[in-house]
């Protein structure tokens, strides 16, 4: 566990074996992820970027019916065949 403190401005310094630990140098970027009592901090990545993309859509696609890989692709052949000749 490490401890930072907040400055007057919002901004807080992140430990250094935190910052090595995810290979964070100046001016690399970091996603926040607001899990409900806490908040989870990770490096900037296709692969987070993709991640929170889905935490935020899962619950809507379960909703709508779309709980399998399956499920996507048919989605995904759908909008293909309805737009077919739209594309820019």
């Amino acid at each position: 566990m490490e401890l930072a403190t907040v400055t007057s401005k919002g901004q807080i310094t992140i430990p250094a074996g935190i910052r090595h630990k995810l290979g964070l140098q100046t001016g690399s970027k970091v996603l926040f992820f607001d899990s409900g009592e806490d908040v989870v901090i990770k490096k900037n990545s296709p692969e987070a970027a993709l991640e929170a993309i889905q935490n935020v859509l899962a619950p809507l696609a379960a909703g709508q019916g779309i709980l399998t890989d399956d499920d996507v692709m048919a989605l995904v052949e759908e909008y293909r065949t309805r737009n077919k000749g739209n594309s820019k």
